[in-house]
This record gives C-alpha cells, sequence and structure tokens, in this order.
C-alpha cells in the first residue's frame, strides 16, 4: 500500500501531538488488519508504514504502489 495523501495525528495516536504529521503522502506500507466503523459501515485498515507508524486509514486514503 502507498499513503495517497498525507496523513495527519486526529488526536487518536499516542504520544504524538494532534496536528502532527505521521505518514507523508507516498510512503509505503502493509495491511496488518482491517476492520469495520460499524456507524457508518466503512472499512479501516491497519497500515504499518516504513517509518514504523501503525495507523488506520480509510480506503480514499492509501492505494496500490
Amino acid at each position: 500500500m502507498v499513503a495517497g495523501v498525507d496523513l495527519y495525528n486526529d488526536g487518536s495516536y499516542p504520544e504524538r501531538a494532534e496536528g502532527d504529521l505521521l505518514i507523508e503522502k507516498g510512503l509505503t506500507g502493509v495491511v496488518v488488519q482491517t476492520g469495520m466503523h460499524t456507524a457508518t459501515n466503512t472499512p479501516v485498515y491497519m497500515v504499518d508504514f516504513s517509518n514504523g507508524c501503525v495507523v488506520g486509514c480509510l480506503e480514499e486514503e492509501i492505494g496500490v504502489p
């Protein structure tokens, strides 16, 4: 997978300030888990990016390199 956009901390990533850049667009990663946001029936992908951050991503935020 590759980040299709810059990903910023929405306040849910521990030990990083809200608004911090976590993942730069183009950084590669591997999907390690998938889940579903039940209220919106939206898939969420846990991606382990090459910089060591594991981030929950929506489909529109990631793509295949």
